[in-house]
Formats: C-alpha cells, sequence, structure tokens
C-alpha cells in the first residue's frame, strides 16, 4: 500500500514529545515524514527539519508558511500533527481543517469549550478526520480491556476507578522553575493545571474503556503546594452515561509516584486492572475464580490487541508504540476516506474531536465544581445535552 505524506508542527529540537510523533507515525511504515515547521523560531526550525532529512522547501520557518507551502502541492501531507503550544493549538488546527487537511492534534485540543464546538463542526462539515492524541489508548492491553467489556466479559460495569499520579512537581522550590511554574499559572495554563495535564488521561480512559461517557462529576481539588494558583492534586467522583460510578485521583505531589497512569474496571462478573508502568500485564479476576494475568503478545486475545501488538509475548512494548498505534488507526481511516469503503472495525479506535471536546467540558466542570466545593456539575459540552 502507498505511503501517506506526513507533516508535523511543533516537536522541534529538544523536544519531549516530537521524538514520540516521529517514532510513532513512522514505524509501520504508513506514513512518510515530507514537511514540517518545527519551531517557533524560523531559522532553527528549518535547520532541524533538514537535519531530519526534509527537503529544504518543504521545512518550514511557521505553521502559516507550511499551511500555504502544502495546500498548492499536489503531493501535500494526508495528515498533519500539531505539537505546540497549548494556546496555539486552535488556530492551526482550525486552519488546517479549513483547508482540507486531516489533523491530529495533541491535547487538550483547544482551550475552551466553546473552541473544541467549533473544531467538531469544521471536521464535520470538511468531511476530515481530527483525531487527539490520547496516546495511551493505543496500548494493546487497554484496547483489550475495552474488547473485553464490549462482548460482555465483565457483565455490566459497575464501578470504574482511574488514576493519574506523579511526584516530580512536589518540590516547593519548584515555584521558581519556570518549566514548571506555568503549570500553575492560570494565565498560561487555563482553569486547571493537574487535573487538565493528567488527570484528563485517566478520564478519557475510562471513558474509552466502558464504552460511556461522563455525565456528571464532583471534584474537590487542593493547592498542596501554596503557592500555587492552580491545583496540583484533585479527587473526582463521576456518573457515566450507562450508569458506572466513576472514581479519579491525580496529583503532581505524590512523591514516589514515577508515571502513574492506571485504571481499574469492576463489573457483574468480573474485574480488570492495568497499569501503565507494567503495560504488558492485564489482570483479570473473574467472579469466583483465581486471578489471571493476560500478557500482552498472547495469541487470539481480541482482533483490537492483536492488531496492535508487534513484538513477541515476554518483550516490552513502550509509549512509542502506543503512538504508532493511534497513527496505525488513522492511516487505515485515512486509506479508507481515500478509497471510499469502510475501514476496519479494529482499528476505527482512534480519539476524535469529539473526545477532546468531551475532556474540555470536563475540565471546566472540575474547576467549577472544585470552587464550588464539590457542588455536581454537567460534564457534558453544551452540544452534546439535547
Amino acid at each position: 500500500m502507498t505511503r501517506l505524506n506526513w507533516g508535523m508542527i511543533g516537536g522541534g529540537e529538544g523536544s519531549q514529545i516530537g521524538p514520540a510523533h516521529r517514532l510513532g507515525a513512522r514505524l509501520d511504515a504508513e506514513f512518510e515524514f515530507v514537511a514540517a515547521a518545527l519551531d517557533h523560531r524560523p531559522e532553527p526550525g528549518r535547520a532541524y527539519g533538514r537535519k531530519l532529512g526534509l527537503a529544504a522547501d518543504r521545512s518550514y520557518g511557521d505553521w502559516k508558511e507550511m499551511l500555504a507551502g502544502e495546500i498548492k502541492r499536489a503531493d501535500r501531507v494526508d495528515l498533519v500533527t500539531v505539537a505546540t503550544p497549548n494556546a496555539t493549538h486552535f488556530a492551526i488546527t482550525k486552519a488546517f481543517l479549513e483547508a482540507g487537511f486531516n489533523v491530529l492534534c495533541e491535547k487538550p485540543m483547544t482551550m475552551t469549550v466553546e473552541e473544541g464546538e467549533d473544531i467538531v463542526k469544521i471536521a464535520k462539515a470538511q468531511g476530515r478526520i481530527c483525531a487527539v492524541n490520547y496516546g495511551y489508548t493505543g496500548y494493546s492491553l487497554v484496547r483489550h480491556m475495552r474488547a473485553m467489556v464490549a462482548r460482555g466479559d465483565l457483565g455490566k460495569v459497575r464501578l470504574v476507578v482511574a488514576e493519574f499520579a506523579h511526584g516530580h512537581h512536589a518540590d516547593a522550590a519548584d515555584a521558581e522553575n519556570p518549566r514548571v511554574r506555568w503549570r500553575y499559572d492560570p494565565a498560561q495554563a487555563g482553569v486547571s493545571a493537574q487535573f487538565a495535564d493528567c488527570g484528563i488521561h485517566a478520564l478519557h480512559m475510562a471513558s474509552f474503556v466502558t464504552g460511556q461517557e461522563v455525565e456528571r462529576l464532583s471534584a474537590d481539588i487542593a493547592s498542596c503546594i501554596e503557592s500555587r494558583v492552580l491545583e496540583d492534586d484533585a479527587m473526582v467522583n463521576f456518573r457515566m452515561s450507562g450508569g458506572t460510578v466513576g472514581r479519579l485521583w491525580t496529583s503532581s505531589v505524590a512523591i514516589g509516584r514515577q508515571h502513574g497512569l492506571g485504571l481499574q474496571v469492576f463489573g457483574e462478573k468480573g474485574g480488570l486492572r492495568w497499569s501503565q508502568e507494567q503495560p504488558n500485564q492485564l489482570f483479570w479476576m473473574p467472579l469466583g475464580q483465581r486471578l489471571q494475568i493476560i500478557e500482552r503478545g498472547e495469541g487470539g486475545l481480541s482482533p483490537e490487541a492483536d492488531r496492535s501488538s508487534r513484538v513477541t509475548v515476554g518483550h516490552a512494548e513502550g509509549m512509542p508504540l502506543a503512538f504508532a498505534n493511534i497513527y496505525k488507526d488513522l492511516a487505515e481511516a485515512i486509506h479508507a476516506q481515500k478509497q471510499g469503503r469502510a475501514m476496519d472495525p479494529a482499528a476505527n479506535l482512534y480519539p476524535r474531536a469529539e473526545d477532546g471536546l468531551r475532556s474540555m467540558a470536563a475540565v471546566f466542570a472540575v474547576a467549577a465544581s472544585g470552587k464550588a466545593e464539590g457542588k455536581w456539575m454537567d460534564a457534558r459540552p453544551p452540544m452534546f445535552r439535547t
């Protein structure tokens, strides 16, 4: 199958997220990296693009120059990834969608619910794909959890418990560190810090696995380091569209925790437990039976898990491969779009603009509930309330 053309905005030299995207996009030879605007500084961005092998005329100085250049080309990019600072996501994503490009945007997709609704409407009107990089849903066993829930292995899902905790911002001296300080500054981060940064990944995963949407929530937020304006710890209770009860904890001051993203799902007939730090094992406890450990790479798990596993059982797969599964989904979606056919159902798992919108609505609901001492709030975007 012909490789698709891929471009990137942001993710320049020294970026944490850029290498993960470049590895993920090209891992399965589905995409060719052909264009980029990698830095807000034009010349360093162009130079780094050439260093990565881009042709000089497609290593752009900024995203506007890239849009103007690519829109005129017969071999224009089939997908553009937006990995720039949060506040720029809306303008860039909107411009490329309106010009007829497919977009994968880093989270948060937008800074407001209203902007999120605009993106959903524009993508639909243009008939373009707009995905949001909730990359942890690319893990093979997370997809298998979703398949197990969907096929009824757990029966009715009663309770989901999600968490994303780390201790990397636990030093009060970080108040003077600009690389950390901005995250807790409303002028730069918006209405939420830790929940918007990490908690939203856990909340999205709860929806992804259960197949249910968060409808309402109650939040207790705290700034454990008192100099911070925005929260560094949050506990969120929520209720889902299928009646499932939800609990979520997220923190950046949990000393000893490294990257503690995890999900537990409890149903009538059994329970599941998965942790991102040990992503190749899924713990499954059927009611009245012994605990079972499901290994990534075992044969015959589910089409979703089998499709998203590359390395033989017993060998670790990590975050770049989870990102690669998002790109693999998108490649199948774009090929299906070009060929006018239905896409493979096992690949139809990439997070949509609607997911980005729901996440932003949840962020604002958590912030409002926290200020109102835990008052229950409608967590749905206005356009999804009717």
